[in-house]
């Protein structure tokens, strides 16, 4: 999938990827996608609440081959 800015934010655990991905989408213009890796199994739920709340739409999320996940989020 195509995305216009990543965060890595892999070892890092609760708050600290969904704060990183908020102060990235405060730089992004409205329909921008931002990629997100994590290695927090928390991550999963905090991104769907996260999405909820703030009304940036989380197009696709996923677990890849190295037990990280990635979160795909269109800037409201």
């Amino acid at each position: 999938m195509d995305f216009d800015k990543e965060v890595d934010a892999r070892g890092l655990n609760c708050p600290l990827p969904i704060l990183r991905a908020k102060k990235a989408l405060n730089d992004m213009t409205s329909g921008e996608v931002l990629r997100v890796l994590a290695t927090d199994p928390g991550s999963v739920k905090d991104f769907q609440a996260f999405a909820r709340q703030t009304g940036n739409e989380l197009v696709k999320q996923g677990e890849m081959a190295d037990k990280a996940y990635e979160f795909f989020l269109k800037r409201k």
